[in-house]
């Protein structure tokens, strides 16, 4: 019989040596155990439904639908799943983006492990968790009065954006998010409209500039970098 104060985890990242990692440490914890484990949105989104966990440890940046469409399904199945977000991305904006479709806590991976195994508790008992160098950036980020521009954007739109920049098409976009490509199309001009951009080469530099893309993941893909929505 599971003891009824141990965490049932879900553990979501594209790496495998990654989530080896992870789980090693959570394995030292007498109170958590790793159920399930997923490398992507959908094989994720169905581990949860088939282990039904106490908590979901997710990255964003996974393949297909990223981080953030794994976030709203899950919680529009289960409104009351908890889900910590860790990530290697430190833009406060991506923590408002991970809090908006339903995450509860948001850790980045420079964080130390005593913060990881901190924030797994909390979030679990229903305290929200920001790892005190997004905090800190989210602090900054109003006390100087600038706007997050990412901010502006809904769930769908980020996601969007996500795929934009890696040079994906708005065919198969409308594929990955399960709706049409009309509606890809519409986003994109909203997308460009939000963000004060008249381009696409445009909303690439600015993608890089806040982070939600890096050269060295564009080079990754082995992509260049072109959107064919207008």
């Amino acid at each position: 019989m599971t003891p009824a104060s141990l965490i049932r985890i879900l553990l979501v990242d594209d790496h495998a040596i990654v989530r080896e990692g992870y789980r090693a440490l959570l394995a030292k914890q007498p109170d958590l155990e790793v159920v399930a484990e997923a490398a992507e949105g959908a094989q994720a989104y169905r581990q949860f439904k088939q282990c039904t966990p106490d908590l979901v440890i997710t990255d964003l940046s996974l393949p297909g639908a990223g981080g953030l469409e794994l976030i709203r399904r899950i919680k529009q199945r289960c409104a009351e799943a908890k889900i910590l977000v860790f990530s290697m991305h430190q833009n406060p904006g991506f923590a408002v983006q991970a809090g908006r479709a339903g995450a509860l806590g948001y850790v980045t991976k420079s964080s130390p492990p005593e913060m990881l195994l901190r924030a797994i508790r909390d979030v679990h008992a229903g305290r929200p968790v920001l790892s005190p160098d997004i905090a800190q950036a989210l602090a900054l980020e109003k006390l100087g009065g600038s706007h997050l521009a990412l901010e502006s954007l809904t769930i769908r739109e980020f996601e969007i954006l996500r795929l934009l920049v890696e040079a994906r098409t708005p065919d198969d976009i409308a594929r990955t998010l399960n709706i049409s490509p009309k509606t890809v199309c519409n986003c994109h001009y909203l997308i460009k409209r939000k963000l004060g951009v008249a381009s696409d080469i445009e909303l690439t530099r600015l993608a890089i500039r806040l982070n939600v893309i890096d050269l060295l993941e564009l080079s990754g893909d082995g992509g260049s970098v072109t959107t064919t929505a207008r």
